[in-house]
């Protein structure tokens, strides 16, 4: 499986062959479809486990006696791990599950990551029910910004040129949790000067 992941992972899938895939691992075509029945079925493969076993970090934090602001923290870290060491599955996990032709095998994956949503939206329900998180929010637009910005590393991460998962878990907390205004920086600076309000122009006279 690793080979297939490499081989989509540089090539996508859509420019991906089961002929590819047989020659990156050193066998012929046919004892390929031995174990899978299309290419489908290797992507499903590569990425169902990646989904399933965020779903399960997930439920676990959201299921421990943590406060709200660390199981915001341990709910990107969760995420932010898969990358390291699995960098390749993730990446292909995030960027090509669209590639899947098999509307069932497609409508399995969706489930997945339709508890996934549902898991983070339920995270930031309960901090804005504990007074935590900000209470005017969209609990479900907050956590789909979340993943928005945590799956966007499968565009740029490289293990052995990004800076260590810790520290972008730490800039991404700080950014989701605390925002990137300096509170001393806006507190000082001077408020804008309010516009004169426009003199009406006089009616006419007959």
């Amino acid at each position: 499986m690793r080979r297939a992941t490499e081989v989509f992972e540089r090539q996508g899938v859509n420019r991906t062959s089961i002929e590819d895939i047989a020659n990156a691992v050193g066998i012929k075509r046919e004892a390929i479809y031995y174990y899978f029945k299309s290419r489908a079925d290797i992507l499903l493969k590569i990425i169902l486990p990646q989904s399933t076993s965020l779903v399960m970090g997930l439920g676990a934090i959201i299921n421990s006696n943590l406060p709200a602001e660390q199981k915001l923290e341990a709910a990107i870290r969760n995420h932010l791990d898969r990358f390291n060491p699995n960098y390749l599955e993730m990446t292909v996990a995030l960027r090509e599950d669209h590639f899947l032709e098999d509307e069932s095998k497609a409508a399995e994956l969706r489930g997945v990551w339709n508890e996934y949503t549902h898991l983070w939206t339920r995270l930031i329900e309960e901090g804005q029910e504990h007074g935590i998180f900000k209470p005017g929010l969209d609990a479900r637009m907050v956590a789909n910004g979340i993943l928005g910005m945590c799956n966007w590393m499968s565009r740029w991460y490289d293990p052995g040129k990004s800076i260590p998962i810790d520290k972008i878990l730490e800039i991404f907390f700080t950014m989701v949790a605390h925002g990137i205004v300096d509170p001393a920086a806006a507190a000082s600076r001077p408020a804008a000067p309010k516009k004169p309000a426009r003199a009406r122009k006089a009616a006419p006279k007959d």
